[in-house]
């Protein structure tokens, strides 16, 4: 089986969307590999900071993502920078605002486009980000892309962080969940913006199971398996 025959699905949205929940379970549910692209991101833009390197620094920050010592353990949920365990700290909203930043520079999608291709290995890949379905995985024959308002996903990442005992302030969430939005709107290079294929799914007012469900019949429509 070749590369390109390989079954894949992507998911993408903004931050907060349920995207990264639900395509890990569905890639559980599927035996299927995931990649969380957003999170390869936030590691080169952690291991930017730990290096101290400006994150505007386009060469630099492409030579780093080029030899990112990442991985993405099969069992459980973490993720591995350098031999440590980094979820927590990617996890943090300095890292994700890092992230945003670092991912509007060409050099650097340039550097770690190669390497989230990889990913698609048999039997599939459930693959969750931005512009999986858009550029990295054009002819996925499932795209989705999940959506909320502003205000419902700053609820979600604040409860995420109370319940991580991590104090934080629900309209500083909902203002720079905003400002990442138009951002990542707008910037020249992959803005966010759903496929011309991908089917939208608003999850305001759904919760992880009805979203779920919703996807499993996509998956079941498209590609004739069951979750």
């Amino acid at each position: 089986m070749n590369n390109e025959t390989i079954p894949v699905i992507t998911i993408d949205g903004p931050s907060g969307s349920g995207k990264g929940t639900i395509g890990r379970a569905l890639a559980r549910e599927l035996g299927w590999h995931f990649l969380d692209s957003g999170a390869l991101y936030r590691v080169l833009a952690l291991a930017a900071l730990r290096r101290g390197l400006a994150l505007d620094d386009e060469s630099a920050l492409a030579e780093l993502a080029a030899r990112l010592d990442v991985r993405f353990p099969a069992e459980g949920d973490g993720v591995i920078l350098d031999g440590e365990a980094v979820d927590r700290e990617i996890r943090s909203e300095k890292a994700g605002d890092a992230a945003s930043r670092v991912a509007t520079l060409p050099a650097v999608r340039a550097a770690l486009l190669e390497r989230q291709r990889a990913f698609r290995t048999a039997p599939g890949l459930v693959a969750d980000g931005r512009d999986m379905g858009s550029v990295v995985f054009p002819d996925a024959p499932l795209k989705i892309y999940l959506t909320a308002s502003a205000e419902e996903r700053a609820r979600r990442r604040y409860q995420q962080l109370r319940e991580k005992g991590i104090e934080a302030d629900m309209a500083a969430l909902v203002e720079e969940i905003a400002a990442r939005d138009a951002r990542d709107m707008n910037r020249p290079v992959a803005p966010l913006k759903p496929a011309e294929d991908a089917v939208i799914i608003d999850t305001s007012a759904l919760d992880i199971d009805a979203t779920l469900d919703q996807v499993r019949q996509l998956v079941a429509e498209r590609l004739g398996r069951a979750g």
